[in-house]
């Protein structure tokens, strides 16, 4: 995720903001620039839900809705008192998602109809009103470029208890949106591609293996105690559609955060220090000032990429510990694990395609 500029003051600007703080300009996301707008110039107008979902981007040339939008399906019934809030959580997760999926160039297109099983749909739904326990339930998942999301996610404490109840220690929406959109993105990167193919079986091993059944035996067997050498979480063991879908969402975790790390200019990895005393009241050493331009950051070698997020994550979950709070990346990175993740990054990056053994 970038810094971004008010378009009429220069004023830094958040990915959530529809206003300048410094000039009090209304303003708009445009994701095919990756800027913001000025709301109401020529040709920028508000989406349709700029008041139902406080989304902050400009509608699509000709339509009622934005790029994010406009793969909406479902949304949830706005009638049942917390809905509008959950809706608008759940929706600003899945722009950050997609805003990585178009950074990295992936093709992001709704749906031409229900049937269509190549673009990509959304829907967020709710627990059917007075579904006791056994009742029906709303699962999260794809299923041919359609993903649904049960909006009691948006809830933290529901998600905090879903997360223990599970046995995880990371659950987040934007993990959700990122773990679903891995699936959808196998489906047209890798399925069709034997030659990719090939080469995600050498590493995460063969999908053609029976899904439900590996789910099964998941959750009766767990995972199994060397889980961490091979896989980056013990749900990335059930099957290797999962561990697929798991490392694709780990690699966006890592590329986006250290998009802003870059943005910040944290100087990651630099060997000398920036003496604190020795600077006026309110110099930050440069650290917060606007970072050097990078000029394609997502085709950068893995290699690198992974030793600052090394840096970073050990970093992190130190200072976390020092506030009493769970590490920010509570997960290992082994040896396995980053071949699988520079799969990932060769694959969207557009890096030559290249087997690679699991030894």
């Amino acid at each position: 995720m970038k810094l971004f500029d008010c378009p009429h003051c220069g004023h830094r600007l958040y990915f959530e903001n529809a206003q300048c703080l410094n000039c009090s300009s209304l303003v708009l996301y445009d994701p095919d620039e990756a800027r913001f707008l000025l709301s109401g110039a020529d040709g920028v107008f508000q989406c349709g839900n700029a008041d139902e979902c406080a989304c902050n981007w400009r509608a699509e040339p000709d339509h009622t809705f934005c790029r994010g939008c406009m793969l909406n399906q479902l949304i949830p019934d706005l009638s049942v008192d917390g809905n509008r809030r959950r809706w608008i959580r759940v929706e600003a997760a899945k722009k950050r998602a997609v805003y990585s999926l178009l950074a990295f160039g992936l093709p992001v297109v709704p749906k031409a109809d229900p049937g269509d099983e190549i673009g990509l749909a959304f829907d967020f739904l709710a627990d059917p009103i007075g579904a006791g326990p056994g009742g029906e339930r709303i699962l999260t998942g794809h299923d041919n470029g359609l993903i649904t999301l049960n909006v009691a996610e948006a809830d933290s404490a529901e998600r905090e208890r879903r997360r223990v109840e599970m046995g995880e220690n990371y659950r987040t929406l934007l993990g959700h949106f990122r773990h679903e959109l891995g699936h959808y993105y196998w489906d047209r990167l890798i399925r069709d591609d034997p030659e990719r193919l090939a080469a995600f079986r050498a590493l995460f091993g063969d999908e053609q293996a029976d899904y439900e059944r590996a789910l099964k035996a998941y959750y009766i067997n767990a995972a199994p105690p060397d889980w961490q050498q091979r896989h980056i979480s013990a749900y990335a063991t059930s099957h290797p559609w999962e561990d697929w879908a798991e490392t694709f969402a780990h690699h966006l975790h890592i590329t986006d955060t250290l998009e802003m790390v870059h943005a910040l200019n944290f100087p990651l990895g630099r060997l000398e220090t920036v003496d604190a005393d020795a600077l006026p009241p309110g110099d930050t050493g440069g650290l917060l000032q606007p970072a050097p331009a990078d000029p394609d950051p997502p085709s950068e070698a893995f290699e690198k990429i992974l030793a600052r997020w090394l840096v970073l994550s050990e970093a992190s979950n130190s200072i976390n510990r020092c506030m009493g709070l769970p590490d920010l990346y509570p997960f290992v990175i082994s040896e396995v694990t980053a071949r699988k993740l520079t799969f990932v990054h060769d694959l969207l990056t557009g890096a030559p395609k290249k087997a690679r053994n699991n030894s």
